[in-house]
């Protein structure tokens, strides 16, 4: 055996399980999107409530900006995953049947 195929199938081997997929209890994909979305809920609630406490000058300015930038970025992913999904159902719909 050649020692370069040797040294691959010992690297295969060590990194197979870092690709393994991680078991999940509420079934596959149910407790990812409630998570994400639980969140994405949270970041935006933080940033409103953030904005109402600068508005009354309990909070200072950079945790305000913090605080928009962190909502600004978790709706641009969203909107990004949800034009995504609007793609691939349009892909799907132009499918020849």
């Amino acid at each position: 055996m050649d020692v370069r195929s040797l040294f691959a199938a010992q690297t295969y081997s060590a990194t197979k399980p870092a690709v393994q997929a991680i078991p999940q209890a509420g079934g596959p994909g149910k407790s990812t999107f409630a998570e994400i979305a639980r969140e994405l809920e949270a970041t935006i609630r933080g940033g409103e409530q953030t904005a109402q406490a600068a508005m009354a000058g309990r909070a200072d300015p950079h945790a305000l900006v913090e605080a928009l930038a962190q909502s600004e970025l978790a709706v641009e992913t969203v909107v990004a995953v949800r034009n995504k999904v609007v793609e691939a159902y349009q892909e799907i719909l132009r499918m020849p049947v």
